[in-house]
């Protein structure tokens, strides 16, 4: 089944030597199929879709990453082979529900002889709880280019991923019990993805830092080659993961109370591979008025700036008082 899911969004198909990989790959490692599976979408009708859901965070709404990811795929879908994501924009209306699929309705803006413009309607309970616009188009070489330079930082292989600081934080003797349970919770909550920090993180939050952090991180398991199509997909899955959290790190004596995504915007610059190792550079400009910004750049290993994010979100705190030990 996961096999299926996974070669109906990957080009290649047949493939053999393609076929083989992702083939022995996903028994392997049946985390990475994980990925594929989410954003794989149920075909009802012409531009309507249904995706269900295969990992909701603590906080009991669907993960916002989820719904972007899943509804480019449906905008993906109704676009030619040769046009690839260069931009989203979408804006979270309404909490979604865990516990029933999301409907996608998929309205073909526009066809240009480079460009063609989606929008996508995400629906649960007959209501959209997210709109997003996408924008695809022809590649093409250009005499102008240019890019920031990639921070030089550890590569992945010298980090430890997020669950490996989890066990080393846990193994403190003197670490507080409430602290401990809830890195037991985290631990025990798989995600599709994985991340090892550059800057270890203060799981208690015992002190302030700048609102930046930079991580690597890819997708479990293995996705392949395939089309590009799948890696945004993926990309915009994983750009939402912890994003907003960078305008809290510096305010550890507050404690939230309610957080969510506004909205999020995406603009893709290059090829790349979402399983593959990616450099994920994330920075707060501003906060204010109960709201935060947050802006994002996911590096190649090469240093090729792959893409770029943006999104604001509530964010709802009170002050509170830290008492856990280190």
């Amino acid at each position: 089944m996961a096999e299926d899911r996974a070669e109906t969004l990957v080009e290649n198909k047949d493939d053999p030597k393609t076929s083989k990989e992702q083939s022995h790959s996903f028994s392997q490692d049946l985390r990475g199929a994980l990925v594929t599976s989410v954003l794989n979408l149920e075909t009802l009708d012409v531009d309507l879709y249904r995706g269900t859901h295969h990992w909701v965070p603590k906080s009991q709404r669907l993960f916002g990453g989820q719904i972007v990811g899943q509804a480019l795929v449906a905008a993906a879908k109704s676009v030619n082979d040769s046009l690839y994501a260069h931009s989203l924009h979408c804006y979270f209306v309404r909490a979604g529900d865990p516990k029933v699929p999301v409907l996608y309705q998929v309205d073909r803006t526009r066809d240009g002889r480079s460009f063609s413009v989606r929008s996508v309607k995400a629906i649960q309970h007959g209501k959209p709880i997210l709109i997003c616009q996408a924008s695809f188009h022809i590649l093409q070489p250009s005499p102008i280019e240019h890019q920031f330079t990639m921070p030089v930082v550890p590569p992945p292989e010298d980090l430890r991923t997020i669950e490996e600081l989890i066990q080393i934080y846990l193994n403190k003797p003197d670490l507080a019990e409430n602290l401990k349970l809830g890195l037991n919770k985290l631990l025990a909550n798989e995600v599709p993805i994985e991340i090892k920090p550059v800057s270890p993180p203060t799981f208690n939050r015992a002190f302030a830092t700048e609102p930046k952090m930079v991580f690597w991180v890819r997708a479990r398991g293995f996705i392949g080659e395939g089309n590009m199509k799948l890696h945004t997909c993926v990309a915009a899955y994983v750009s939402d993961y912890s994003f907003l959290r960078t305008a809290l790190l510096p305010y550890p004596n507050q404690r939230v109370m309610f957080s969510a995504s506004l909205d999020h915007a995406m603009w893709f610059h290059s090829t790349f591979r979402s399983d593959e190792w990616m450099l994920y550079e994330c920075e707060s400009p501003w906060a204010g008025g109960c709201r935060g910004l947050v802006q994002g750049k996911m590096w190649r290993r090469d240093g090729v700036l792959a893409a770029s994010c943006s999104q604001e979100g509530v964010l709802r705190v009170k002050s509170a008082k830290h008492s856990s030990k280190l």
